[in-house]
């Protein structure tokens, strides 16, 4: 089973235009979806089309329309009741895929909240094969709230992955040598914050097609981390780092629609494939192949098996760890 911690989740409103958008005019939509949103309901909603057991826990009143939305879509989700509603976030979409979102902060957990959040995590994570802590924490909880929660996690079976950023990712990689984490999930962007390098050197060369910096960063953190590392690239694919060694994999040619909850499938991908207890390099093509036909897709839905196309992902073994 696949628990999923969505901290901050929200409803996600996604608007189509038919032209390029135009800061400060007046611009007409082709099309608006509402899908309920947060990395971690991602993660969730893929495993669940996919047939794999899936749990997504969240903070959200009984009333609120996220749950409602959660219901209509048949997730199988555990919430800790707050005061407020869940945020709202909206995405605008350009014909031509470029994707822009604007995130509102969230609702502010008060400790008490905060407890009973993490005393759920801690309960439903006994069950699972891996938990996955993904995304921004809402005001109110500690930057290290991941990394705490990952340590107590280590006295179960559960495996831990996380998809962070900002300062949650700082704490999380500072401690995960401690081998409380198996998987982090930065993209480029995160990868450098974490490694010391520079973000736009490492988005440059990953799209001219030279990984080297990117590996060598990616490489960085998994010594000095301990865990693996699956660095999503955008167009260009993503980079696996293990202790055994390290794959890139470029995506099949795709039209793209909306970029976000891209690298949330192909965090779900990975997870789907570990679990089928296939070897890395096949792992990472699956893992490229979610994320891949989730940018193809309108707003957040999640891609399914039929949408993949496992055979455009060409995945190559890019170092081999010393014998």
């Amino acid at each position: 089973m696949i628990v999923t911690v969505t901290a901050n989740p929200s409803l996600d409103r996604t608007v189509s235009l038919s032209a390029p958008l135009v800061r400060g005019s007046v611009t007409r939509a082709q099309s608006a979806r509402h899908e309920p949103g947060g990395k971690g309901v991602n993660v969730s909603r893929i495993a669940q089309v996919a047939g794999v057991a899936t749990v997504a826990i969240l903070p959200a009143h009984r009333s609120d329309p996220l749950l409602a939305a959660l219901d209509g879509v048949g997730l199988s989700y555990r919430a800790i009741p707050v005061d407020a509603e869940v945020r709202n976030n909206v995405t605008i979409t350009e014909p031509d895929g470029t994707t822009t979102k604007i995130n509102l902060p969230g609702t502010r957990l008060a400790p008490s909240e905060l407890d009973a959040l993490t005393e759920l995590v801690l309960q439903t994570g006994a069950d699972a094969t891996w938990v996955a802590l993904c995304g921004s924490l809402p005001p109110g909880v500690p930057a290290a709230w991941y990394r705490d929660l990952a340590e107590q996690l280590a006295s179960q079976v559960a495996r831990v992955a996380v998809d962070t950023s900002g300062a949650p990712l700082l704490a999380v990689a500072q401690a995960a040598h401690a081998g409380h984490i198996d998987l982090i999930k930065p993209n480029a962007e995160e990868l450098a914050e974490i490694s010391g390098t520079d973000a736009a050197e490492l988005e440059a060369t990953s799209a001219s097609g030279d990984l080297r910096p990117t590996l060598a960063a990616a490489q960085s953190v998994q010594r000095r981390c301990g865990c693996t590392v699956l660095a999503t690239l955008g167009a260009a694919g993503a980079l696996l780092v293990t202790a055994d060694g390290a794959w890139s994999a470029t995506p099949p040619p795709i039209v793209p629609v909306s970029t976000v909850g891209a690298g949330d499938a192909t965090l779900a991908g990975y997870l789907l494939a570990d679990l089928d207890r296939v070897g890395p390099g096949e792992a990472l093509r699956r893992a490229v192949a979610y994320g891949s036909a989730a940018a193809g897709l309108a707003g957040t839905q999640p891609p399914t098996v039929a949408d993949l196309a496992l055979g455009g992902v060409t995945v190559r073994e890019v170092a081999r760890a010393p014998a």
